[in-house]
Formats: structure tokens, C-alpha cells, sequence
């Protein structure tokens, strides 16, 4: 699961990286999960790129051992 905040700036919320099926930049950061709901969020889509890649790493090495 990934940190992010709603566009509001004060909510922040955690997401199942697994269900993201799209990340646009419209000027907005819009997250459509694969349920078709969208999650505006504050952070760029490289920002929420990275935090996946370091959560999957994460996964990875935690089950390594």
C-alpha cells in the first residue's frame, strides 16, 4: 500500500498500489483504479511511480527472508 494525499492537500490516504490501472497528469494527478473509480491526488504521477517501485522492493526483499 502507498501513502498519497487527496487534491485538497489536508487528507491522506493509503492505496493498494495493485489496483491502479492508470496515472494521468490533466493538469491534476488523476488515479483510475481498476474498478473505474478515479482518486485525484496531489502528488505527480512520477512521485506515485516511485513509491510503487520502492513498495514492490520493499515486498521483495521482506520475503527474501
Amino acid at each position: 500500500m502507498i501513502l498519497v494525499t487527496r487534491i485538497n492537500k489536508v487528507s491522506q490516504f493509503y492505496i493498494n498500489e495493485d489496483m491502479i490501472e492508470i496515472i494521468e497528469e490533466i493538469p491534476d494527478t488523476i488515479i483510475t483504479l481498476n474498478t473505474g473509480k478515479k482518486i485525484a491526488v496531489m502528488e505527480s504521477a512520477i512521485e506515485i511511480v516511485e513509491k510503487i517501485r520502492n513498495e514492490k522492493i520493499r515486498i521483495k526483499l521482506a520475503t527474501e527472508f
